[in-house]
């Protein structure tokens, strides 16, 4: 056998046993990251408010998660990776976002706060707004119920969790932060002869309906209650306030 032929073979079984390692490599980085994130929620979030004098104090966990959430890579090749990835490295963000500027009252008194301020993660340099609009929406512009599960700081938001997204769990988890929202008090409001809608469902309408559905149609497929159809729909002022136990 010719001598270039071996080497040849020799280098790409090489070729190939990095490309393998590399990928183990990553999917024990990704499979941390999971773990330290749920690991993070629970320790800093209590009924959906979040701890934020507790991780300024000692922040070293939240470093940590920060850290690997920078050397993490996914892709949309693997979907609920991807996206559960994106939706705790948004939240982690918005956490680390505002420890760096605590004691504040919300997340607006933030200069380029969604649409400045950058974040190191999942090896790329992004804004919230990036994270939300091109790496979640961008890529799956059906998905509604990311809405329910990015969190903003704000008590206006759909309530943080008490632990992370995971890929295994992720359609589960998307279709129970939608349902609490859809029945929530201070997100849907029924009156006598209107309902008022949480401003957040305003700002995305046309992410929620169609040529023949309106936004009660929209939360009466998560309604234990359903709404009166003619019932006029108007919205109410979006609470900024910090979202702090």
């Amino acid at each position: 056998m010719p001598v270039t032929f071996c080497k040849f073979n020799k280098m790409k079984y090489i070729f190939f046993l990095l490309v393998l390692i590399s990928g183990i490599s990553s999917a024990q980085e990704t499979s941390k990251f999971f773990d330290a994130s749920d690991s993070f929620f629970k320790k800093y979030v209590s009924n959906a408010r979040v701890k934020y004098a507790e991780i300024k104090e000692n922040p070293n966990h939240l470093y940590e998660l920060l850290s690997l959430a920078k050397r993490v890579k996914v892709t949309t090749d693997n979907p609920e990776t991807y996206k559960a990835f994106w939706i705790n490295a948004y939240n982690i963000a918005v956490i680390n976002g505002i420890v760096k500027k605590y004691p504040v009252k919300s997340p607006m008194d933030i200069e380029g706060f969604f649409n400045e301020k950058t974040h190191s993660l999942g090896q790329k340099s992004v804004t919230l707004d990036d994270i939300e609009k091109k790496l979640l929406f961008g890529n799956y512009p059906e998905e509604e119920r990311f809405h329910f599960v990015l969190v903003c700081a704000a008590k206006g938001c759909p309530p943080i969790i008490a632990k992370a997204y995971r890929p295994e769990t992720l359609e589960n988890q998307l279709e129970e932060q939608t349902f609490k929202a859809m029945n929530a008090l201070d997100f849907i409001k029924v009156q006598k002869e209107k309902v008022l809608f949480s401003e957040l469902m305003k700002w995305y309408q046309q992410d929620f309906i169609s040529e023949d559905t309106n936004l009660i149609d929209y939360a009466n497929k998560y309604r234990k209650t359903k709404i009166h159809g003619n019932l006029k729909i108007d919205f109410y002022n979006y609470n900024w306030e910090l979202n702090e136990l």
